[in-house]
């Protein structure tokens, strides 16, 4: 028996990197997982990774910018699942860019992708735990860039701190309905979207692997672990809580 037998979870932006491992590592648990991706994306390796890990999962397509199709995928993972226990606001996007060379376009992508996807996201599945009547846990993925200024990352650091306060308004309003909801802090995670910052031999990957007590970047599974357990029961009395997972670097950073 897995921990969230019987269970459905939704995760956002799961067609790789932390989504991608958050959505196989509840699937390895027993919960149906609604994956989702934009229509640029590709679906087929997460799939691929559940199905060889004896998990279930089914596609559910949204653009996080669009909030219309958003909302309708709530929906539609409800309908498919049959319920929805679990939520995981994952996606998001960081573009390395200068603070003065940062347009009010790139300005709007992050903050509607980020911050705004990441409220409409958790706003609908909220009401529609409720409506549900057996209440649920939502993590949203924040960033150590809530806590900690890049130079490259102006506006990303005001997105992923803004889903570190929403995380904690929310659970005012959330708890009488059984609905706990917390925020996880990856630092420097090996992924496809810090892939250009962290290149093996590059100055800013020497840096942090310098920094961090455990001196090594962490694997996307890594930041998947600390997921499952805040959904689980095994965190049934923590909410509005926020969990770095950073290997060390904040109490070391220079």
């Amino acid at each position: 028996m897995g921990r969230f037998d019987g269970k459905v979870a939704l995760v956002t932006g799961a067609t790789r990197g932390i989504g991608q491992a958050c959505a196989v590592r509840l699937a390895r648990e027993g919960a149906y997982v609604g994956v989702n991706y934009r229509a640029s994306g590709d679906p087929s390796e997460t799939l691929r990774q559940i199905e060889a890990a004896g998990g279930r999962a089914f596609t559910v397509e949204a653009d996080m910018r669009k909030p219309e199709q958003v909302i309708a995928m709530v929906h539609e993972t409800a309908r498919i699942g049959g319920r929805i226990d679990y939520l995981v606001s994952n996606a998001a996007i960081n573009p390395l860019l200068k603070w003065d060379e940062t347009t009010l376009d790139d300005y709007d992508a992050i903050q509607e992708i980020n911050l705004r996807g990441t409220w409409v996201v958790c706003q609908e599945t909220a009401k529609q735990m409720i409506s549900e009547g057996h209440g649920g846990a939502i993590v949203c993925i924040s960033s150590i860039s809530a806590w900690v200024g890049a130079k490259e990352q102006v506006v990303y650091c005001g997105t992923k701190a803004g889903i570190w306060m929403l995380v904690k308004a929310l659970s005012t309003v959330l708890g009488e309905h059984n609905i706990r909801i917390n925020s996880v802090l990856p630092g420097a995670i090996l992924t496809d979207m810090s892939g250009p910052l962290l290149i093996p031999g590059s100055e800013p990957r020497k840096y942090y692997e310098s920094r961090i007590p455990l001196g090594r970047i962490g694997d996307p599974e890594e930041i998947a672990g600390p997921v499952a357990f805040l959904l689980s029961d095994d965190a049934s009395y923590i909410t509005s809580s926020e969990l770095l997972v950073d290997g060390g670097f904040i109490t070391n950073a220079e």
